[in-house]
């Protein structure tokens, strides 16, 4: 990554060479967005660094996990920090998901992650078992079989973390499988989601759903009015209506 993409990505997040990896962490969770309109407008989502950045950077677009936290590492490495990607095996329904069904970052000490929707806003320490407080809640790792961390959100495991040091390359097959396997969350429904000042502003299929002290409030919008939502909450111009054949 050069000088002029790095300070285009960092003027995507409104960001400066000078933050921290925790500064650079929530201004990107506030910026771009955790969607999957890809999948439900048929474009291929495809694990190649220079085009996750260009789809974050220059389309102004968000994307799951294995492309926010791609690219981040991207600009993480850029700007000198020395990033391994993690994989780790989702937990819910009752039980854990497969290997590589969610990516995450190691920086240092720190587990990075702009990649899992309403998670933590600020990294966490790695070395800590103890509660750390985060402005979206109480996080806790605890050690789990084989060497592996399980993340815990408010009490609850949210995913299984390896922290054996892996590729981006090692995510391609867990990536198209959560695009075209017919069970994949990711295609039950479109969502793009990110949080705000206040809250969070997230928009589910046709639903325009707002959170913040006073509540949750959801609007029903028709194709028209989502079009405008996407542009006017996350800055997403879309020709069409997402939605799977």
């Amino acid at each position: 990554m050069d000088d002029r993409k790095i300070d285009t990505y960092l003027d995507r997040i409104g960001a400066t060479r000078t933050a921290t990896v925790a500064e650079l962490h929530e201004r990107h969770l506030r910026a771009v967005p955790f969607e999957n309109l890809d999948i439900h407008l048929g474009e291929e989502i495809v694990l190649d660094e220079d085009r996750l950045v260009d789809k974050i950077v220059h389309r102004r677009r968000g994307g799951f996990c294995y492309e926010l936290n791609g690219a981040f590492a991207a600009l993480l490495r850029a700007l000198g920090h020395d990033v391994e990607p993690l994989a780790a095996k989702v937990f819910a329904d009752g039980a854990y998901g497969p290997p590589f069904n969610h990516m995450a970052l190691r920086v240092g000490d720190l587990l990075v992650d702009v990649g899992f929707g309403r998670f933590f806003l600020r990294p966490l320490d790695l070395r800590s078992r103890e509660d750390q407080h985060d402005p979206a809640g109480v996080f806790r790792l605890v050690d789990a079989p084989e060497g592996d961390v399980d993340v815990l959100f408010d009490g609850e495991v949210r995913y299984r973390l390896e922290l054996r040091p892996r590729e981006l390359a090692e995510f391609r097959p867990a990536c198209w499988y959560q695009q075209t396997w017919p069970g994949s969350p990711f295609r039950r429904g479109t969502t793009c989601s990110r949080p705000t000042p206040t809250g969070r502003v997230t928009i589910a299929d046709h639903e325009l759903i707002t959170t913040d002290a006073a509540g949750k409030h959801v609007e029903q919008l028709d194709d028209e009015a989502l079009l405008a939502a996407y542009a006017e909450h996350f800055g997403i111009g879309l020709d069409r209506v997402p939605g799977l054949s």
